[in-house]
């Protein structure tokens, strides 16, 4: 695989500023029918209608009536234990929910000390059996998370262009160039699913990014494709952007020497477009673990974020 550097038309103007689910667990509540918690107070009766004396000639109705109450006492209280169990789980997911609500649309917005917090934060899920100094060497530094909070406006596909435009000038910039190489983007798209891909590429390819020179825009993904199909595509193309899904950008970065990371500068990370179950690119834990594990602990391209050379942006 080529080293990471610049690899772009000699013409190419280089911008100063060029330098990347679900609930856990929460237990399902038992329900209890009424005859799985009370007992029949009375169900001690004796058999045939004989008396309940006992053979010296006592009286057991006081013992049982006793009993049994004792007992219907601790099955009340083992059933409002349960409720109450019940009442904080509920309370727990509301307050989950809710953290969620807040983030939403938000998140990807704040500054980059903030994202970059968040990203340590999700990247220790991925990596749960390394120690805090493991960890900490494949933090995403601050220094290389681009700084989008002057963008007010909804992060939509709509905005995308405007997005590019405003916030990223140098990618902008670069996204109108060739690259000398082929397979060698200068933007990684990563989306959670196919059909964002799909969605996502068809934004890219506006003109005002590509211009007359722009490359192609490579639609990464591995439902109805092949990896020969990609190799053997990128092999031949001089791209622009490559939009995918973490797993079959993760599978042509480290399996293959199709995906060039020669002339990368930006990972756009799809973090504000959630899925049916409400959660984003990173909330999932299939698609987090892809991200973390296989494109952004991919040996050139962490070395591009540590270095600077590559600037992870959160859209």
């Amino acid at each position: 695989m080529n080293q990471v550097g610049d690899d772009l038309e000699d013409d190419f103007v280089l911008d100063d500023t060029v330098a990347l689910s679900g609930d856990e667990g929460l237990d399902n509540v038992v329900q209890l029918d009424d005859e799985d918690v009370f007992v029949d107070a009375g169900s001690d009766e004796g058999q045939d209608g004989e008396d309940d004396d006992d053979e010296y000639g006592n009286d057991n109705d006081h013992d049982n009536i006793a009993s049994s109450t004792k007992d219907t006492d601790a099955a009340r209280a083992k059933k409002r234990k349960r409720r109450e169990k019940e009442k904080e789980r509920k309370a727990k997911k509301i307050k989950l929910a809710e953290a969620t609500e807040k983030i939403e649309g938000s998140i990807a917005s704040q500054s980059p000390q903030k994202l970059s917090d968040y990203l340590a934060a999700m990247q220790a899920k991925s990596f749960p059996k390394l120690s805090a100094i493991e960890l900490d060497d494949l933090r995403i530094p601050e220094s290389s998370i681009a700084d989008t909070t002057a963008w007010t406006e909804s992060r939509t596909l709509d905005g995308l262009v405007g997005f590019i435009t405003k916030v990223l000038p140098s990618l902008r910039l670069r996204l109108s160039q060739k690259s000398k190489s082929n397979g060698a983007p200068t933007l990684l798209y990563i989306a959670g699913a196919a059909l964002r891909v799909a969605d996502v590429t068809r934004v890219l390819k506006n003109n005002k990014l590509q211009g007359d020179k722009g490359g192609d825009v490579a639609k990464l993904f591995a439902k109805h494709f092949k990896l020969a199909q990609h190799v053997a595509y990128l092999k031949r193309t001089k791209v622009g952007a490559a939009v995918g899904t973490p797993g079959r950008l993760g599978k042509l970065l480290n399996d293959t020497d199709a995906l060039n990371v020669s002339a990368l500068s930006h990972i756009i990370l799809d973090i504000t477009y959630k899925d049916a179950k409400n959660r984003n690119l990173l909330e999932i834990p299939e698609t987090r673990d892809e991200v973390f594990q296989t494109v952004l602990n991919n040996e050139l391209v962490l070395k591009g974020i540590k270095e600077g050379k590559i600037q992870v942006v959160l859209f």
